[in-house]
């Protein structure tokens, strides 16, 4: 027979998970379902607005999803750690726009050769097709809304990692600062980034993407004159966004950047 105290042990734990579940539901529903359509192509992507001010503007946080939340539902971007922006507290202490667009099966936010070979990378002279998606939406955002263009942002895990790197890489002029997770780069190109605030999150244990990626990014970044934040967890394996985006002094130090 399960003795009482179990019995509302049992009891506790399906009511903790019960009202974690209707957390994430409501933050999710906090963002809208958007399409951005440019000629025969089409972006999805789900956006989070500020509690808005006519009076000013608003920062733009762009965030990648990983490789295995691609797809056209338009759902499962939300995810991972994107939900973390739409939190009661990160909307009252940080509002901004954000923009979780979802990647299309078989295709990929960075372009760059050489990622089964090495941590070698090499950007190639274009962009994916969907990451030039992404920053013609940035554009279009930035003409129909109140956008602060001195802090924009961008994030993204594991796919949405490397991504990260791709468009700062690309576009260094775009962003003010980036939050690369699990993620790795073409380290000849740190000169052009050098001057961006850069925060690196891997975990040591990462069987699925190399922490040597992001040691060779940090390495080249400090040789070209930068000072970039790195986090490795010791302990951690592929889930090292699990405790990036819930890192308050992150959410702090992202939203003080500005060009």
């Amino acid at each position: 027979m399960i003795s009482r105290n179990i019995k509302t042990g049992i009891c506790c734990l399906a009511f903790l998970l019960l009202a974690g579940i209707q957390s994430l539901q409501a933050q999710s529903g906090r963002f809208s379902f958007e399409k951005y359509i440019n000629h025969q192509d089409t972006l999805r992507y789900r956006m989070l607005f500020p509690d808005a001010d006519n009076m000013q503007k608003y920062p733009l946080v762009i965030f990648l999803h990983g490789s295995g939340e691609r797809g056209n539902d338009n759902e499962a971007q939300l995810k991972w750690g994107a939900q973390n922006f739409a939190t009661d507290e990160a909307m009252s202490m940080h509002p901004a726009f954000v923009i979780a667009p979802q990647c299309p099966e078989k295709e990929g936010w960075s372009n760059f050769d050489g990622r089964d070979k090495s941590t070698d990378l090499k950007l190639k002279p274009s962009p994916s097709k969907v990451m030039g998606l992404v920053i013609d939406l940035v554009h279009e955002m930035i003409k129909k809304f109140a956008i602060d263009t001195n802090r924009i942002y961008i994030t993204g895990l594991s796919m949405g990692g490397f991504g990260t790197y791709d468009a700062i890489e690309r576009y260094p002029d775009l962003f003010a600062a980036a939050v690369p997770v699990c993620g790795g780069g073409d380290v000849s190109k740190a000169p052009l980034i050098a001057k961006m605030p850069i925060w690196i999150f891997h975990g040591a244990e990462d069987p699925a993407v190399n922490p040597a990626f992001s040691v060779s990014m940090l390495e080249a970044l400090v040789k070209a004159g930068a000072h970039p934040g790195f986090t490795q967890y010791p302990s951690t394996g592929h889930f090292s966004w699990l405790a990036a985006y819930k890192d308050p002094l992150m959410m702090e130090w992202l939203f003080r950047q500005h060009k």
